[in-house]
């Protein structure tokens, strides 16, 4: 064995019309959405902190981090508990389609044309079923000064 990887699992999530996707590895649960307790003057695409055995656990709206107008059907809404550096996050996302395997050799770099902004936010794209997937970096759904907040925030919680 040479030590590479060859493959990447990932979860696919559907946001509006559009596929997304995140590296396995990284999420730590799909559940539904729970009840949320608000944050004072926290960012619009912050929707809160729900308790997850015992964490208390920030939810991000996708839709709203990404630009994207409110979700069509709410009653397959899901919350990917996703691992953002060493902290769970909740991710809302309008619901989860499958976890697949892709070739990391299929992974291209993001459009050029994906001016947005949201360039920032992906890894890369690639084609699963003949249907374009974009591989969403963790890392980077929140700024230095974001991250730095909810570290504070979080500070001393336990972890799921």
């Amino acid at each position: 064995m040479d030590g590479e990887i060859h493959e990447l699992k990932i979860v696919c999530f559907r946001l509006g019309g559009e596929t997304f996707a995140v590296d396995i590895m990284r999420v730590r649960a799909i559940i539904k959405p729970q009840k949320l307790s608000r944050l004072p003057e926290a960012p619009a695409f912050l929707e809160g902190v729900i308790n997850l055995r015992g964490a208390i656990i920030p939810v991000l709206d996708l839709r709203k981090r990404f630009g994207m107008r409110d979700p069509l059907n709410p009653v397959d809404q899901r919350l990917l508990i996703a691992m953002i550096g060493r902290r769970p996050v909740g991710l809302a996302v309008d619901s989860v389609t499958e976890v697949v395997t892709i070739a990391v050799n299929d992974i291209r770099p993001p459009p050029e044309v994906v001016r947005f902004g949201g360039r920032r936010y992906l890894l890369g794209v690639c084609l699963v079923r003949q249907r374009f997937v974009m591989l969403v970096n963790p890392d980077s759904l929140l700024d230095s000064c974001e991250t730095d907040g909810l570290v504070e925030f979080m500070r001393g919680e336990p972890q799921i």
